[in-house]
């Protein structure tokens, strides 16, 4: 049962981004297959969910865990309880009627295979919100959330509003985002683990701990963000730019209900002081005030419902506040109810607008006559939501009133509390009059773009499937959502409940009362306002303090005026002010815990003094320095010289028994040196006149010199220091004790980089990856400047002396003198090849290993583009680097996440013998694998970029021959495959 469980869980998850993947590669044109896969994957999804209520049920949790790093608390945890399942169940319920929906209402002109991709992967992110075990986990998926929806938001983005609202809503939520973090790393540190369950149990010490306030403002932040509360709510309106399909999903059960699923989840822990009652509840009061207010002068339907979305929100969230057991039952029951009407008015709404091209209320009326069942459908969502008897909304809402009348803090606020809710509600039954009444009452429409009609019957389906829902749930909510909403609420408050009833009459009450009042109030409330709604866009107040042009003031003050006087503080072009600015940095915050703390180990000078290594180290010094002489005259010259000063570090790593230091620092000293021959053609000019700057130019120099200095000096003590401390605090003997019975391998720096420290490694070639990309994106459109582009000497001496020889006669003839280097080095390409393979199977056990081979099997391919050119290679090799990253990346995670399969941490390794006839006994580590795919990343990252550069010097170079009409010529749009 256990590991039927666990493939259940991470099929849950895998799935709809499995699914993801597999959209995106679909033709444009083929939405019938795509609409299979995605319903398909949604559904199945759903029945995964459902198949796992036996084990939920009565407080019943479903868990599977996989270690990634448990020394920092870090696992995949899988984690469903009951109200998880709950969530679940919208998520992928909805989900799968929203993929429905969407196959007719989506255009066929539309980029089908993008929207599924991006719905499939939110759904993907939102299930992993719900089903995380792990805290860090959990922020994970929830800031995978803010980045599909901002994808689903911009999907249109060939428009302006739905970049704008695509960008509003990922700078708010994500930003919320990393405040989560923040607080999420507080609380871990206060409770000792990131693991849910233990957070949950740990509520007292987390609410007497000195951090308990910090912890829960940062994660409060989180929360508000996401679910639209004030003062952040003014982000879901723009966001209504998003196709119909995503708005109904976004607003009914994923997205902005992740943020009142988190305080529900977190209210165990949390909850309890009066910090969380004035904070939650304000923010909910507020948000379920103003919502419902601006809702009623909407007049895009799609408008009205965003901020009735708000509202409702709102109205979760001051329950979630209250902070009492009642509070959290009719929290979790409204969540329900509310993505079930939401999710089919939204629906309805899309209906009209593709039916009749516009959603403008004011030009729509009558429409019951055109489209009965979508009326009737329709009505009695927008009846649930206003709260009328016998449906869903209406059980929630009766709570909410009962549950505001009970005392909490016994303050003003709290005993005018039931009268402020009632006279809000009273505008939440206006705007859901005001959606049904102006629009399928009234004369016929007059101008709308088409007659409008009732849709096919499969694009109403999903409206039909929710409304029967809301009517089922508010007239036998006992044999309906009875069960599974006792099953959510195990999870959240324990085995005992409070007393709650979900019966249809429970007298004359107060909170019966409240609802009478609410709904008559409303209806006047309504027909005072009719005749005003029809003329005006709202109160002058809303149309002047709106949330949009404080968020954009923010925006411009940020990104324009801050960040344009930094930049004119620190930033330049030039490359030689940034790494001065670097180098000052990471000087001062070496230095800082040094001055501060002291240093806690002796530091003197070593006795005894190698004489032949201080001649050594003499050479490179005065290498160092004449390069940096030189650099003012010959730049080649100073090239050469800090090669020599490279060089004698590689001696100094032999001298010092690190031959596998060494063996790299060659290897990169050679690959740097052609990377810098390439690319010193591009350097500007020089100052060519002394007498005017030449004391600026001796400063510079002197400036640059001491700085060099103090960063060469400090470095050097810390390495110094590092090296001499006492044995116990080193860490060196538990790698010498373990490489070989923990790793497998007799070669410590080698595992140390592929076993022990296999993480950092793989985080280090990730962004290599990066880089590489970064490198040939950015010289794809560089051109050198015009000074950089400059005639060879020989060439203008020629020209000077009138030679009258044809270049291409000149071009025969350097040709023919290239020919036998070219053939030389064409021979030592497999030579060099064999090598590096060599050194690749030997890194484990002797020095060698995957980036040294990696290097030097970049070094190869380079030798060939330098001998035989660039036109010649790639017509007669396929290098093919990008695949080289990919799938180097790919082996090495692949070989890291292998591990999961035997219960393993990830990137644990496993070696033992091998049996092989004729051989004998082989040592065989899986490190070795991951070795290989650090090997093909390096040697796709280095010639990526190295050809990149290789290609900016020809283009650079036909720039300078462009009147000869005999060179070979060389597209100037050829691509590195």
């Amino acid at each position: 049962m256990a590991l039927i469980s666990a493939v259940v869980l991470l099929t849950l998850i895998t799935l709809p981004f499995c699914g993801s993947l597999v959209a995106a590669l679909f033709p444009p044109n083929a939405r019938n297959t795509e609409t299979y896969v995605a319903g398909g994957i949604a559904l199945t999804a759903l029945l995964l969910v459902i198949a796992c209520y036996s084990q939920v049920v009565d407080g019943g949790v479903v868990h599977h865990c996989i270690p990634w790093m448990p020394e920092l608390g870090l696992t995949f945890d899988l984690r469903m309880d009951g109200f998880a399942w709950v969530m679940a169940v919208l998520v992928t319920g909805i989900g799968f009627l929203v993929v429905v929906y969407a196959r007719y209402y989506m255009s066929a002109a539309d980029p089908v295979p993008r929207f599924f991709a991006f719905l499939l992967a939110f759904m993907g992110a939102m299930l992993g919100i719900v089903l995380s075990g792990n805290l860090i986990q959990l922020v994970f998926f929830w800031e995978l959330t803010s980045l599909f929806s901002f994808l689903l938001i911009g999907y249109r983005h060939h428009t302006a509003q739905a970049r704008d609202g695509a960008r509003m809503a990922l700078i708010i939520t994500s930003s919320g985002g990393l405040c989560l973090f923040a607080g999420v790393l507080i609380l871990g540190h206060i409770v000792g683990s990131y693991d849910l369950d233990r957070v949950l149990a740990s509520g007292a010490q987390i609410r007497g701990h000195s951090l308990y306030v910090p912890a829960m403002v940062l994660i409060l932040l989180g929360a508000l963000t996401k679910s639209a509360q004030f003062p952040f709510h003014f982000w879901l309106p723009h966001a209504m730019a998003a196709p119909t399909p995503v708005s109904a999903y976004l607003h009914s059960a994923t997205m902005v209900k992740a943020g009142v699923f988190l305080l529900v989840r977190l209210w165990p822990a949390l909850g309890g002081t009066n910090e969380w009652l004035w904070l939650v509840g304000s923010a909910g009061l507020v948000t379920f005030i103003l919502g419902a207010f601006i809702a009623v002068f909407q007049q895009d339907l799609k408008g009205l419902l965003a901020y009735s979305t708000i509202s409702h929100l709102g109205l979760i969230t001051l329950l979630i506040g209250l902070d009492t057991p009642l509070g959290q039952v009719a929290a979790i029951f409204h969540i329900m109810n509310h993505a079930t009407f939401k999710a089919s008015l939204f629906m309805a709404a899309g209906i009209i607008d593709h039916e009749t091209g516009t959603r403008d209320i004011r030009r729509l009326s009558g429409l019951r006559k055109f489209m009965p069942i979508t009326a009737a459908l329709a009505m009695v969502a927008a009846a649930a939501m206003a709260g009328v008897p016998l449906l869903n909304g209406f059980l929630s809402k009766e709570m909410f009133f009962a549950e505001t009348i009970e005392i909490h803090d016994n303050s003003f606020v709290d005993q005018a509390l039931p009268y402020i809710v009632t006279a809000a509600s009273m505008f939440t039954v206006a705007y859901s009059l005001r959606f049904i009444r102006d629009v399928f009452f009234g004369p016929p429409p007059t101008a709308v773009l088409r007659t409008p009609r009732e849709p096919p019957f499969l694009m109403r389906f999903p409206a039909e499937l929710l409304v029967l829902a809301c009517l089922v749930v508010g007239m036998v909510p006992a044999f309906t959502i009875a069960p599974l909403l006792a099953t959510a609420l195990h999870a959240v408050l324990g085995p005992t409940l409070p007393q709650y009833s979900l019966q249809l009459w429970h007298g004359f009450t107060p909170e019966l009362v409240m609802s009478a009042v609410a709904i008559l109030g409303g209806v006047a409330l309504y027909m005072i306002l009719r005749s005003y709604l029809q003329v005006h866009e709202g109160p002058p107040l809303l149309r002047h303090i709106k949330g949009q042009r404080i968020f954009d003031l923010a925006l411009f003050t940020l990104s324009w005026r801050i960040a344009k006087r930094l930049e004119q503080l620190f930033g330049t072009r030039r490359l030689q002010p940034q790494l001065q600015l670097l180098v000052c940095v990471a000087f001062l915050a070496g230095f800082a815990p040094i001055y501060l703390r002291g240093v806690h180990t002796q530091l003197s000078w070593p006795g005894n003094i190698d004489i032949a290594l201080s001649i050594v180290w003499a050479v490179g010094i005065s290498c160092a320095v004449a390069a940096a002489y030189q650099a003012k005259f010959h730049r080649l010259a100073a090239l050469i010289l800090l090669g020599g000063a490279g060089l004698v570090t590689c001696v100094t790593f032999v001298w010092l028994a690190a031959p596998d230091l060494a063996l790299t620092q060659l290897a990169v000293e050679t690959v740097t040196t052609v990377l810098l021959l390439l690319g010193l053609r591009w350097l500007p000019k020089r100052i060519r006149n002394p007498q005017s700057a030449g004391r600026v130019i001796r400063w510079y120099r002197a400036r640059d010199f001491l700085m060099a200095v103090a960063a060469g000096f400090g470095l050097a003590t810390l390495a110094y220091l590092v090296m001499t401390r006492p044995g116990p605090e080193s860490i060196a003997g538990f790698f010498a004790e373990n490489a070989y019975t923990k790793g497998g391998g007799t070669n410590i720096v080698n595992v140390i980089l592929v076993d022990f420290r296999a993480f950092d490694t793989l985080g280090e070639i990730s962004v290599l990856a990066i880089v590489a990309a970064s490198v040939y994106a950015l010289l794809r459109r560089f051109r050198p400047a015009a000074e950089s582009i400059r005639v060879p000497e020989q060439q203008q001496i020629g020209a000077a002396a009138g030679d009258k020889q044809p270049q291409g006669a000149r071009h025969a003839a350097v040709d023919d003198v290239m020919a036998v280097p070219a053939l030389l080095v064409g021979m030592l390409f497999p030579v060099v090849g064999a090598a590096a393979l060599y050194l690749l199977l030997r890194g484990h056990d002797l020095p060698g290993g995957g980036f040294v081979a990696g290097i030097i099997m970049a070094v190869a391919f380079i030798l060939q583009y330098m001998a035989r050119g660039t036109t010649w290679v790639e017509s007669h090799l396929r290098v093919l680097p990008v695949r080289w990253m990919g799938f180097g990346l790919l082996l090495a995670a692949g070989v890291g996440a292998g591990a999961f399969a035997f219960g393993r941490p990830f990137l644990s390794s496993s070696f033992s013998y091998l049996e092989i006839p004729l051989v004998g006994s082989t040592p065989l580590a899986s490190a070795l694998l991951f070795d290989v795919g650090v090997f093909a990343l390096v040697v796709g990252a280095t010639v990526l970029m190295l050809i990149a550069i290789a290609h900016q010097s020809l283009r650079s170079h036909r720039i300078s021959i462009a009147a000869d009409t005999t060179a070979p010529q060389v597209s100037p749009e050829t691509e590195v495959r």
